[in-house]
This record gives C-alpha cells, structure tokens and sequence, in this order.
C-alpha cells in the first residue's frame, strides 16, 4: 500500500518526464517550410493579330423597288407570282387599256392627215415667180460652168505659148461675171422660197406638231398600261389581284436584288476611328454557322444622338440566295492586321488593386514577378502587349489569380494535373 506522500512523488516524475520529452522533440522539429503554388504558364510570342470589330445588324438587298402604276386602271393580268426571279424590263402585270389603245389609233390616224395637209399646203405654195426663179438659177449654172471651161482652156494655151494674154483675161472677165449672176439668181431663189414657207406652211406645220404631240401623248398612256420591272431581282410581294384597281402611290409589286445583301450595323463611336470602307468583313446568320464574306461599302459620317453609335453597311454575295433579307446576322469587320505583335494567352492578365494589368513572369529562380502591363487587341483568347513582356518569357496562367509579387511556384504541365487527380481517384476507389 503506497501513502500518499509515495504518490506525489511518484505523479512529480512523471511530469518532469513529460516536459523533459516534450523539450526535446521541439527541439528536434525543423522550421515550418514555405507554401509552393502549382502554376501552369505559356510562352509570351510573337503572332499575327487582327482587331475585329463585332456588331450585330439586319440584312437588306442591295437593290430594291416598290413597283407601281403611272395610271389608274383595273388590273387585267399578272404574269409573275411570288417567288419569281425577273430581269429588268420584263413584263410583270398589263392594266386594261381598251381605251387607251383606240386613243392611240385615233391619234395616229391624225397624224396621218396633218402630214398630208402639210405636203399639199408645202407644194401649192410655190408661185409662178419661184418657178422663174428656179429656172435662172439653172441658166445661170449652165452660163457659169460654160465660162469657167473657157477661162480654163485658155489659160492652159497660154501656158503653152499658144495664146496671147490678152484672150485670157477676157475669158476670165466672162467668167466672173458668170460666177456673179449666178449668185445673184440662187439668192433671189432662196429669197422667193422662204417668203413662201413663212406665208404658207406655218399653220400646217402647227398642226402636224400638234397631231404628233397627242399621238405621242396617247401611246405613252397606253405604254404605262404595261407595267415592267425596273431591276433584276425576285417578286417577294404582291398585294393585289387581277381585278383590283390600280392607281398611282399603290404598289403593285415589289422587286428585291438579293443576289447580293446588305448587312446594316450600329458600330460604337469608339471604334469608328478604325473603320473605312474596304475592310473585310464577315456576315454569320443568327440560327447557324453559315457565313458570306463581303466588304465595308458605307460608314456613316454622322452619329444617332441616342445611342451614339453609327451604321456601317457590309456588304457581301449571296450565293444560292440562302441568306434573306430582314434576318438578324453578325457583323465582324477585321479593322487592322498587325502581323508581328506579341501575344499572350488572355488568361495571363490580371487585374492589380491599382486599376491596371499585370502578368506573373517566372523566372529561373522559380518565383512570380509581377509585371505591369499595357494591352492592345484581343482576338480569340489571346491578347496583344504592348509594352511590359518580351518574347520568350513564361507567364502565368492557371494559378496566378492570389499570388503576390516573389511567391514561390512550381510550374506544372496541364496533363501532370490531370494525372494527379487520376491518381486521386484510384486512390479513393481502392
């Protein structure tokens, strides 16, 4: 039986080895080691870039015309339907025009007698002192061309010594005066003409004019009877029906080119200043991945005080006529191409408590530098530097978001990762 003073003693020893054991194992336990972050990073490279310019818009045609009547009449036939491809200048639906066309004949039969009226009024006209007068100009031709074969055989002899002078000056004498009466009958002539023209012909040919102009009046009203297509395209309206009267502002028809389109885009202010017209461009439709490539055709000089952005049209071919006018598409214009830039996953850039970018360059020693950055384009998960990063250097981009400037990292390859978690699950399966 121990007493109790045993007992303290014994409990007292048992303490001090306690403390003496715990003493010595920290004095045995190493220093506590610095966390090492798992990374993954990527080279920063030198790669082409494009700016693109995305924007949503509305198709249009390129060409596009409401069709309708000069005249009001009842349709009497149409010869297109919906659907139908037509070219310029053919026939698409012929309003009645009964009258028009026996106006027409009426008018031309006018045409007719006025032109008779003018031809006997024109020769009955003529007097018997024109008649004279025609008849002198005649005799006078026959006397000039007479002298002047003289004047010109003599003056040939006289150049062959044959002749003297004297005989070719008179002959040259008759010749001028010859060339003289001449003159002065056709001048007589068309004196007497004109007087007999103006005195005689003007009424007539008043109402020649007159016939004409309402020939012409009536076959133009029977033309626009006949109602044609003024551009190549397809019918996609056609309101009316055979029957229905037609009347001028009253479409008919509507005619729309679409074997090229127009899409038509809101483009913010602040990316106008990279546009202009001939950047390529791509329109993708809205419900697959069908896509045309076009070029920029307009980019609106004003702005829409509302929404501060302006409309740019591109436009594009539009093989089989897939794409149709009024559908929603997307618009990307390639606004510059910089093909040497350098170019980092967009992953590697973070944000700083600063309110700019930086990026977390691993160097030899295994730890992160942080970098300040200046950014440009981005396109495609990737993003231009333009000032900060080098080519060649290895940048963080998985496991980087936390990290603080100089932390020690472990770079790891994407499918190191994935191995581990294999493992991790063979092992929590066994």
């Amino acid at each position: 039986m121990i007493n109790h003073h045993a007992q303290i003693r014994i409990r007292t020893t048992a303490v001090l080895w306690i403390l003496f054991l715990a003493a010595g194992c920290s004095r045995n336990e190493a220093p506590e080691a610095e966390p090492i972050a798992p990374v993954q990073t990527a080279p920063v490279e030198r790669a082409q870039m494009q700016r693109i310019i995305s924007a949503r818009g509305v198709l249009h045609p390129v060409d596009q015309a409401s069709v309708t009547p000069k005249i009001s009449a009842p349709i009497h036939e149409f010869y297109v339907n919906r659907g139908a491809h037509v070219r310029k200048g053919q026939l698409l639906a012929l309003l009645e025009n009964r009258d028009l066309a026996a106006a027409a004949v009426e008018t031309k039969g006018m045409v007719a007698e006025a032109e008779a009226s003018y031809r006997h009024t024109t020769a009955a006209s003529l007097p018997e002192e024109i008649t004279r007068a025609q008849a002198d100009v005649q005799s006078a031709k026959e006397v000039l061309d007479a002298a002047q074969k003289m004047y010109e055989s003599r003056k040939a002899l006289l150049e062959q010594g044959a002749l003297p002078r004297r005989q070719v000056d008179e002959a040259n004498v008759g010749y001028v005066q010859a060339r003289s009466q001449y003159e002065v009958a056709v001048k007589h002539l068309d004196s007497l003409e004109k007087i007999g023209r103006d005195a005689g012909t003007k009424q007539a040919q008043a109402q020649l004019d007159a016939a004409r102009a309402r020939n012409e009046g009536a076959e133009v009203q029977l033309e626009y009877s006949k109602v044609y297509s003024p551009i190549d395209g397809v019918i996609t309206d056609r309101p009316m029906y055979a029957g229905e009267l037609a009347g001028p502002g009253t479409p008919l028809l509507t005619v729309m080119d679409i074997s090229r389109v127009v899409a038509r885009a809101n483009v913010p202010a602040v990316q106008l200043a990279f546009l202009k017209v001939g950047n390529p461009a791509t329109i993708t439709a809205s419900d697959s991945s069908a896509e045309l490539r076009g070029k920029v055709t307009v980019v609106s000089p004003a702005l829409d005080p509302n929404s501060t952005t302006a409309e740019v049209w591109v436009e594009a071919l539009n093989p089989g006529e897939h794409f149709k006018p009024g559908s929603s598409v997307q618009v990307s214009i390639v606004a510059e191409t910089i093909r040497d830039a350098i170019v980092v996953p967009l992953a590697a850039v973070l944000p700083s408590p600063k309110g700019t970018n930086i990026a977390l360059v691993v160097g030899a020693d295994s730890l992160a530098h942080e970098r300040e950055i200046e950014t440009g384009i981005r396109e495609s998960g990737r993003v231009q530097i333009l000032k900060g990063l080098e080519p060649g250097e290895q940048v963080i981009v998985v496991g980087g978001l936390g990290l603080e400037d100089k932390a020690k990292v472990r770079v790891e390859k994407p499918e190191e990762k994935s191995d581990k978690k294999s493992d991790e699950k063979a092992d929590k399966h066994d």
